[in-house]
């Protein structure tokens, strides 16, 4: 007995000692499970509070767009937030309000900051005139200008407004307003216009126009209408969620119908959630504009380079976009036994000390056959017609016909070849020999080696016209389209005819692809569907205006950037196609119970890195 008493007792013990820890573990079981309950609750609590409070933004911005009739991506998102929060369901709700804002942050970031067109231009307006006033020269506000001033304009000035020339010469830079880089030489009675760069004379001219009516004052003007007469591009999801909300909705009304169940209601509401379309296409408009970035090419925003996948007409500017902006020497023409380098010998040693705008290029071609040209002396420069000085013992001139026939007194025909050949040239310089005219020199413009074969691989890339639209001459404009294969051809164009050419275009062809360099451009740029900016030599407010721009002289990156372009926009509907298509299965069988709403969501997550993943794809290149 005693051995059983005394087993009982050190059992007893054994079992005493062990309740203690036991009753212990118990009592945290206990309290833990008490306590994870607790804050499970909180927890709850704090979601749904979050999701009210996130999610009703979305609601009553959606709720404003349905009341104006625009049953967009934002209808079944914002009804699976509010069938969340009546469920109780909060973390199913903020998973949809996550991937929506999300995307809508990465939509934002893909639009890029909004152009300063306008403030730029304005930025650039003349400030100040010169009014002369019984010999007073005073200087004034150009808003004081009244119609009948007279106006000082000093070498170097911006003609303030519209006018007439009433003393004085000088040659003026007319590329901000036309395109043409030749200058534009002006006279007594000459017209000239507001924003035209003075060269290195001085001429006084007559108020014709205020400065509100003036020239680059209607510039700054069309730029602003024609931004604002741009119609908005619907986005790519919101096309799409014509066809899937509605079928979202009858997906949802039949799971109803079949089982009563509110939770299918909202499984079928979060699987159906467009989160494919929220983030396929910025995801992969984000990675177009990279790619882009990464050729020199900017593209301003998703839109703008949607636009420019599906542009099918192509509008380009001649001077500084076809050609290079920048003249040269073309043909020369000597006479009376003096040889073509020779004329360039002497003309390029008068025109070292000149100031005007072509002087570069005589001197230029005259150093491509003499390294080292003679130096000059009394040398005389009438701005905007000529110069003259003595080279090696000669009276040398070099300037316009009528400079040189006034110089020579005797009157001097446009074309001296004996032949009549080469009588076409947009801007001649005639020279003499002491007293006698040996030769000229005939300037032109060089073609892109870019530009032919841009032109040629359009068709391939589904435009179905091209045009060149000039500031320049009808002639030269044909010509060099002529040289490049486009066949619609207008010159002569002030900025006003070319944003009419180009609205007219879009308004009766198709989306219009506008290419352009110069300040002229500005406009025509702001009108088109998509613009793009050729910036690099400055840009300015040419690149303001335009939806893309390439920062490099390189004509052949506007073919890269529609090739990028449309297959950004392949490869974002291809997401948008197979993550509905994924979506639509998932609806199905949320609908017969076999998803519940977290699982839902969380099928919806895998659907969205599927997107992502694709949608990536665009910010490589096309072999990778």
């Amino acid at each position: 007995m005693s051995d059983t008493m005394a087993g009982e007792r050190g059992s007893r013990k054994w079992t005493n000692a062990l309740a203690m820890p036991a009753l212990v573990l118990c009592a945290l079981a206990a309290g833990g499970i008490v306590y994870w309950q607790l804050t499970a609750d909180l927890a709850h609590r704090v979601w749904l509070v979050s999701l009210v409070l996130l999610g009703a933004p979305l609601l009553l911005r959606t709720a404003r767009a349905v009341a104006r009739g625009n049953f967009a991506t934002d209808v079944v998102a914002a009804m699976a937030i509010g069938t969340a929060i009546a469920l109780n369901e909060p973390l199913a709700g903020l998973v949809v309000v996550l991937m929506q804002t999300g995307g809508e942050a990465l939509e934002r970031y893909a639009e890029g900051r909004a152009s300063q067109a306008v403030q730029a231009l304005s930025d650039a307006a003349p400030r100040i005139a010169h009014r002369v006033s019984s010999g007073t020269e005073v200087d004034i506000p150009v808003e004081q200008i009244v119609i009948g001033d007279t106006l000082h304009v000093r070498p170097g000035d911006v003609v303030p407004v519209d006018g007439h020339v009433l003393e004085g010469a000088s040659d003026l830079d007319t590329s901000r307003l036309t395109g043409e880089p030749l200058p534009r030489p002006v006279a007594a009675g000459s017209k000239v216009m507001s924003g035209m760069m003075n060269g290195s004379g001085a001429f006084t001219m007559r108020a014709d126009a205020l400065v509100g009516a003036s020239q680059y004052a209607r510039i700054v003007e069309l730029v602003r209408s024609a931004e604002s007469s741009k119609s908005p591009l619907q986005r790519l999801a919101d096309r799409y969620a014509g066809w899937f909300t509605p079928l979202t909705l009858a997906v949802c009304v039949a799971a109803w119908l079949l089982s009563g169940d509110a939770s299918r209601v909202l499984a079928v509401l979060v699987v159906a959630t467009p989160c494919p379309l929220i983030l396929a296409t910025p995801v992969a408009f984000i990675g177009g504009i990279n790619r882009a970035a990464r050729r020199q090419i900017i593209v301003r925003s998703g839109s703008a380079l949607e636009r420019l996948a599906q542009a099918t007409v192509a509008v380009f500017d001649k001077t500084g976009t076809i050609t290079e902006g920048k003249p040269r020497v073309s043909h020369v023409e000597a006479l009376h036994g003096t040889t073509s380098q020779e004329l360039l010998r002497l003309a390029g040693a008068v025109e070292q000390r000149a100031g005007h705008l072509l002087a570069r290029s005589v001197v230029d071609a005259a150093r491509k056959t003499h390294a080292v040209l003679p130096a000059a002396s009394d040398v005389r420069e009438a701005p905007g017609r000529g110069v003259e000085g003595t080279v090696e013992g000669k009276h040398i001139l070099v300037g316009s016909r009528g400079y040189v026939s006034e110089r020579l007194s005797v009157p001097v025909p446009f074309s001296i070849a004996p032949d009549g050949k080469n009588d076409q040239a947009a801007l001649r310089a005639f020279v003499a020999v002491d007293g006698e005219v040996v030769g000229t020199l005939d300037f032109e413009d060089s073609i892109r080696p870019s530009a032919a074969p841009l032109i040629q691989s359009l068709p391939s890339l589904g435009f179905s016209r091209a045009v060149l639209l000039s500031g320049d001459s009808e002639i030269n404009a044909r010509a060099i389209a002529a040289e490049i294969g486009i066949v619609m051809v207008e010159g002569d164009l002030l900025p006003e005819d070319k944003v009419n050419r180009v609205a007219e275009l879009s308004q009766s062809v198709g989306r219009v692809m506008m290419v352009g360099d110069g300040t002229n451009d500005a406009p025509a740029l702001s009108r088109a569907d998509v613009g793009i900016a050729l910036a690099g030599h400055g840009g300015g407010i040419t690149a303001e205006s335009a939806d893309v721009v390439i920062l490099i002289d390189d004509l052949s990156r506007v073919g890269e950037a529609i090739t990028i372009s449309k297959r950004t926009l392949r490869i974002a509907k291809q997401s948008i196609v197979v993550g509905l298509g994924l979506s639509s299965v998932g609806m199905v069988v949320a609908a017969l119970g076999y998803l519940p709403p977290i699982a839902g969501a969380l099928t919806q997550e895998a659907i969205d890195v599927a997107v992502i993943l694709n949608a990536l794809r665009a910010s490589r290149s096309a072999s990778a």
